[in-house]
């Protein structure tokens, strides 16, 4: 127990790039401004960003294996060893890729485990026909899931499923954004892009099979006087920018490479409408709440999104955006048009978008995390 000295030292866990992943850095925010101490332990990634870029400190492992089963083994060994000889006294784990290692240090040092669930990971597409791999988190996940304390995840269709799993619901914190209106926008002539196109944006570190980016460049070829930016990274993105190659679209299709919260603002908020096209593929999907839909909200633009359950919760909510019923070429195209053709709809939702973004933010959201945090520092 630390003294009235010490400040509380805590430990977050992730696999994904410390530098790019919205939710650690402003759930570490929270935890940091509650007068904690916080370390955000990851991974070296060629592509991830310096570690001078965080506002906190990191720990960052070199790993011989970027991914699949030896990855994740041999990142879950290094945690396990890391927690086991350094001093915390609050550990969170970022997605059940993390929660094994800070389990056990939390019942061996007899200190406050928090694990924040960003997505329906069992039911991730990646790992749906890969049985074993499939086998082995569903394992985990069942032994250690009813014997947490404090749990928290993005959406209600997932704090839902847990509860029917494990009767255990999760506090549901919303990957709401920061506020942008402060952010320049990048112009059309900084991005080379026509001015009198009505342009796109497609955001996301997880572009990923099944989240419409492919479509989405069929719908561009399909409709004149439409630029898109495709800003991220994913399992997709080289397919992605092979593709645009291929039917000539560099002058109107741009792909950039993940980049800083700040940056990326600028790039949303140069367009005029953002996309969310995740297909109705598996159960992660249909209970995704992405982060992108919030910083369009942000950004005051307007969304076109496929009609997933928590998704067009919000739109309806709201009125911010138009839903299509699959992420098709044709559908896509269609509802582009409908925007570029009616300026006065286009400035409704924009308008709407703006008004829903005072409301659906983080400010407001992060006070759920205020409570949390609160009463486990309380009791340390």
């Amino acid at each position: 127990m630390p003294s009235n000295q010490d400040s509380i030292k805590a430990a977050f866990s992730v696999t994904n790039c410390i530098c790019n992943d919205q939710r650690v850095l402003k759930m570490a925010a929270v935890v940091s401004n509650l007068g904690c101490e916080v370390i955000l332990i990851g991974r070296k990634s060629g592509n991830c960003c310096n570690s001078d870029s965080v506002p906190f400190k990191t720990k960052r492992f070199r790993m011989l294996f970027n991914r699949g089963f030896l990855f994740y083994s041999f990142f879950n060994i290094r945690l396990f060893i890391f927690l086991l000889f350094h001093k915390y006294d609050l550990l969170v784990s970022d997605d059940l890729d993390t929660l094994l290692p800070n389990y056990l240090i939390s019942k061996l040092k007899r200190i406050p485990l928090v694990y924040d669930s960003h997505e329906y990971f069992t039911g991730v597409p990646e790992i749906q026909d890969r049985h074993f791999v499939k086998w082995v988190w569903t394992s985990i996940e069942k032994s250690l899931f009813p014997q947490l304390n404090y749990v928290m995840t993005v959406s209600d269709s997932i704090a839902s499923q847990y509860e029917k799993e494990y009767g255990l619901r999760p506090v549901v914190v919303r990957n709401c954004s920061g506020n942008s209106e402060n952010i320049k926008p990048f112009s059309r002539n900084e991005l080379g892009i026509n001015e009198d196109h009505l342009l796109l944006i497609l955001q996301g570190t997880g572009i990923n099979i099944d989240r419409g980016g492919s479509e989405l460049i069929d719908s561009v070829n399909l409709t004149d006087s439409v630029s898109l930016l495709i800003v991220g990274d994913g399992d997709q993105f080289m397919f992605l920018k092979e593709k645009v190659l291929l039917l000539g679209l560099t002058e109107r299709i741009k792909l950039i490479p993940k980049c800083p919260w700040q940056t990326l603002m600028r790039y949303t908020r140069s367009a005029d409408a953002g996309l969310s096209l995740d297909k109705d593929s598996n159960l992660n999907y249909q209970f995704s709440l992405p982060n992108k839909l919030f910083d369009y909200i942000s950004a005051g633009i307007p969304v076109i999104a496929t009609d997933l359950p928590e998704i067009s919760k919000i739109i309806h909510q709201f009125s911010c955006g138009l839903l299509i019923p699959e992420p098709s070429p044709e559908a896509i195209s269609n509802a582009i048009i409908l925007l570029r053709d009616n300026s006065e709809m286009l400035c409704h939702l924009k308008n709407n978008s703006v008004a829903a973004s005072k409301s659906v933010n983080w400010k407001n959201e992060s006070l759920k995390v205020v409570d949390l945090y609160k009463s486990i520092i309380n009791d340390i």
